[in-house]
């Protein structure tokens, strides 16, 4: 670990030294800070812009609300704006001449609150931001677009941005910007989530109830984030009303919900609780045990969120979350026949487990700090077990065997991040991170009661140790150069095998006017897991797995340049972005040809695997409405994504699986009036990339072979669906219900899921046969709010 201290006491001259020098421009400055928090409900407001408009220096709340400003000395009153899309504009006049703290609630504007917004960073324009593919989708947006079974879909959400895209026909996984589901680090309240799906892909785990903010990061990383190649989903819960009980909640085809939260003591302590659960398996029970008489099977997923929030004293918060989730199928088959039977059980299941501690602490007026410790946990199980009573030779014997097939893995963290704001022109951050990762990437367990030689266990445990260490700064240059340069160090140890990495950050952003702004960004990044899968599906027995002595950590870099302005046309405000990149991967895995998770066990996974590269590179345009009664957004992304591995292929580059030359978005959010609001979605791409027999040779009367060609050389039919959904609200005495009617695949396209070679009903040739998912789907819901 030598390494990781020299690295981080570097990191603390290099920070020490840029605070010293700002430090030293703060004579007879004084500073204002405190929080901001929504008027009606006590939550904290992240992204709020507080400015000095006499000086125009002005800055924005962190994630916790906070905000700091430091001024020159003046005789005159200090007058502040604080204004946050959504939100009534606060003004505030104190004499001038010392530091003081101040709190802000803000009130909900009606007005504003017609239009619905996506914004790349809430309060500041897009060319302002030194930011590079950062977008933050409100969750009230996410709740008035179209939703497949009538079910809120966070990740679905985010697979209509640019640069991002579905694994597959209703899948909620995201392969951003070339990269493969393994390489996005999503975030719960700053907890990892190994596992977002539930239903084998078709809805994540995210109760958008329950969520307060949801931003998505895929490309220019700050410093203070790590651990993935691809993307950062940091999603924030709300924490908890602190005026009056609230409910939401909602009634679907296929599952329901509940929201509460409230106050335990007004003004200083709260909570909320959320429950999701599907009901497939009770309403499909009777139509089973018609026709299978003694068998009983189902399957259906549960989603449990927690979270305390008290406020200690004017400088302290405690935060307490958890999160709890698991899908579960399972068949169980009974005979019975005198004093003979046989009972069989067989289940699949997998879920998530998070808990976070979080201590939001106010060191001075400048700095604040914030520490987390978290635990995560994914697991998932595949187990058959068989009870058999039958005669043998005239004598009654019994006979049980049960199998056992998990992986998990797991982690404890403890992390703490310093926001230090020394002056208007400077915002640093500085922290770190120490994470103990434990794996288990197969365990199979088998019982058979009347042949001990058949009892067995097989599996090894894996312990990994990962610490950090950041420090990056926001700085204004000049008035047209703003630039947000950080380093990221991180150590890895597992089987006494130390991986260092240094990873350098940087974006900057140059106005060429008020309205037009040249960006760029650059970062290496550096990821410790590896999810091993043979499937595109999302399932989950696709195992999670740490780098070796005999496999390295996955490695990129990113570069990005573009473009970007504020456009107002008709009294209406747009935002365009011109994005593009090129981002070289190493050390990516693939199992071998022939290989698979089965067994992993046994031989060890580092003996089924390969090593190699990927290059992902594109341009993406994104053009947003964010206010009015239309808001919505068209992004189209134009995009290449390659592999090359040595033992794949013969060698040979070879197109990923997600690779999709062209995809575009559109997105519609039309109000009629406060109680109607109409959306539509419209999504295209080119076909995915498959492998397919171009060939099959007879070597005999009993064996063929097939020709396969180059990997990934054939496309499917392009992608294309549209969705819609209209919503009405109506109010009650007690709040209001939303009744809302969805389509999904409006058209009816039939897209392909997947190929196969069979033959026709009426025909002996083989040929190529599509397979398609969900036709036109409508669907129902009913939300209630009190």
């Amino acid at each position: 670990m030598k390494t990781l201290f020299r690295t981080a006491a570097l990191s603390s001259v290099v920070l020490l030294s840029a605070a010293t020098a700002a430090q030293a421009q703060q004579n007879n400055r004084f500073t204002i800070s405190g929080y901001v928090r929504d008027g009606a409900t006590g939550e904290s407001l992240p992204g709020v812009a507080v400015v000095h408009p006499a000086s125009g220096q002005g800055t924005t709340t962190n994630t916790y609300g906070f905000y700091s400003l430091t001024l020159a000395p003046s005789t005159d009153s200090v007058k502040l704006l604080v204004s946050a899309l959504g939100y009534e504009r606060l003004r505030l006049a104190q004499p001038a001449g010392r530091s003081f703290t101040r709190d802000f609630r803000l009130k909900a504007s009606l007005a504003e609150l017609a239009g619905v917004e996506v914004v790349g960073s809430r309060e500041e324009k897009i060319a302002e931001s030194t930011r590079m593919g950062t977008i933050n989708v409100p969750v009230a947006q996410i709740k008035l677009l179209p939703a497949l079974f009538g079910e809120t879909d966070v990740l679905k959400v985010l697979q209509l941005l640019p640069g991002v895209q579905g694994g597959g026909e209703g899948s909620s996984g995201l392969y951003v910007r070339g990269g493969s589901p393994d390489q996005n680090l999503i975030l719960l309240d700053g907890t990892p989530v190994y596992n977002a799906s539930h239903l084998f892909g078709f809805f994540s785990v995210f109760n958008a109830d329950a969520i307060k903010n949801v931003e998505l990061i895929k490309g220019g990383f700050p410093a203070r984030y790590g651990g993935r190649l691809s993307s950062v989903v940091d999603i924030t819960m709300k924490e908890g009303n602190m005026q009056k009980l609230h409910g939401e909640g909602a009634i679907g085809i296929i599952a329901s919900r509940l929201t509460l939260e409230g106050p335990i003591k007004k003004d200083t302590a709260s909570f909320i609780f959320s429950a999701r659960r599907t009901y497939i398996d009770i309403l499909a029970r009777p139509l089973i045990k018609a026709n299978a008489d003694g068998l009983v099977a189902g399957y259906y997923f549960y989603d449990l969120n927690g979270k305390l929030n008290w406020k200690v004293g004017a400088r302290d918060r405690l935060y307490l979350s958890g999160y709890n989730g698991y899908d579960e199928f399972y068949a169980n088959d009974e005979t019975t026949k005198g004093e003979e039977y046989s009972k069989q059980k067989s289940s699949l299941g997998w879920g998530n487990r998070t808990a976070a501690l979080r201590w939001n602490h106010i060191v001075n007026d400048r700095l604040f700090l914030n520490t987390h410790f978290t635990y995560t946990r994914y697991q998932f199980n595949v187990g058959i077990e068989q009870d058999d009573r039958f005669r043998e030779n005239g004598q009654l014997r019994n006979e049980k065997f049960s199998l056992n097939y998990l992986s998990n893995i797991q982690d404890l963290s403890v992390k703490s991040d310093f926001d230090y704001v020394p002056n208007p022109n400077h915002y640093i951050r500085f922290g770190g991170q120490y994470i103990r990762h434990l794996f288990r990437p197969g365990a199979l367990q088998t019982d058979g009661s009347s042949d001990p030689t058949q009892n067995r266990a097989t599996g090894r445990r894996i312990s990994a140790d990962e610490a950090s260490v950041y420090a990056e700064d926001d700085m204004k240059v000049t008035d047209r150069l703003k630039v947000n340069v950080g380093l990221r160090v991180n150590n890895f140890l597992v089987d006494k095998k130390l991986y260092p990495s240094i990873e350098p950050r940087l974006a900057a952003r140059f106005l060429l006017t008020e309205e037009w702004a040249l960006k760029a960004a650059y970062a290496r990044t550096t990821q410790y897991v590896h999810l091993l899968t043979n499937s595109g599906v999302g399932l989950p027995t696709d195992l999670w797995v740490p780098a070796t002595a005999k496999i390295k950590p996955q490695t990129a870099q990113q570069f990005s340049l573009g473009a970007a302005r504020n456009l107002r046309f008709h009294d209406e405000d747009f935002e365009l972005s011109l994005e593009t990149y090129y981002k070289p991967m190493n050390n990516l895995i693939e199992f071998k040809e022939g290989a698979d998770f089965v067994g992993t066990s046994d031989d060890g996974y580092e003996n089924k695997i390969t090593s190699g590269q990927g290059w992902a590179y594109g341009a993406e345009l994104f053009l947003q409405k964010k206010t009015g009664k239309t808001t919505g957004w068209i992004g189209y992304t134009l995009s290449w994504s390659n592999r090359r591995f040595t033992e794949l292929n013969q060698g040979l580059l070879f197109p990923y699986k997600y690779d999709r030359r062209h995809d575009f978005k559109l997105v519609v959010i039309h109000e009629f009036s406060p109680r109607l609001t109409l959306s539509g979605t419209f999504v295209y791409g080119t076909g995915q990339a498959v492998t397919l027999s171009q060939g099959r040779y007879a070597l005999g009367p009993f064996d063929t072979f097939e020709d396969y060609g180059t990997r990934n050389s054939y496309r499917m039919a392009a992608y294309h669906r549209l969705d819609l959904d209209l919503s009405h609200t109506k109010k009650k005495r007690w709040g209001e219900v939303v009744n809302s009617f969805s389509v999904y695949n409006a058209y009816n396209r039939r897209n392909p899921y997947f190929i196969y070679l069979g033959r026709a009903a009426d025909s002996n040739d083989l040929s190529y046969r599509q397979v398609s998912l969900f036709p036109i789907l409508p669907s129902f819901s009913k939300t209630f709010r009190f």
